[in-house]
């Protein structure tokens, strides 16, 4: 999608500080970050969320739950990290293609919000 900021970062259209990539999923680190390492963990066919990801997924997501697993444990924070998804815009969705935050390097509170 051409209006997607996420499909043109994976695209390499639009730049962003990358950790990683593969054929299947991109791992950069967000420009407004909410704990010392914030990385958002991307697939790079365009999902609107999870709540629109299905069965033909499947394998999809799984790559991306291993790619959250890379992005700590490159990022140094394997130990102890977060990950959030938001979906729709009730949940505080902002860019509607399916994404991970990956979060640490500091302690986090609970319940998150």
């Amino acid at each position: 999608m051409s209006d997607c900021v996420f499909c043109r970062i994976a695209n390499h259209q639009a730049p962003a500080r990358v950790l990683f990539e593969d054929d299947h999923l991109m791992v950069f680190h967000d420009i407004a970050p909410r704990a010392p390492v914030h990385l958002l963990v991307i697939p790079k066919e365009h999902i609107p969320s999870l709540a629109e990801a299905s069965r033909e997924h499947l394998e999809l997501l799984g790559r991306l739950l291993l790619g959250v697993q890379r992005a700590a444990r490159e990022a140094g924070i394997a130990h102890a990290f977060r990950v959030v998804t938001n979906s729709g815009e009730g949940a505080g969705q902002s860019v509607f293609h399916l994404h991970f935050h990956v979060l640490g390097g500091r302690r986090m509170a609970w319940p998150p919000g």
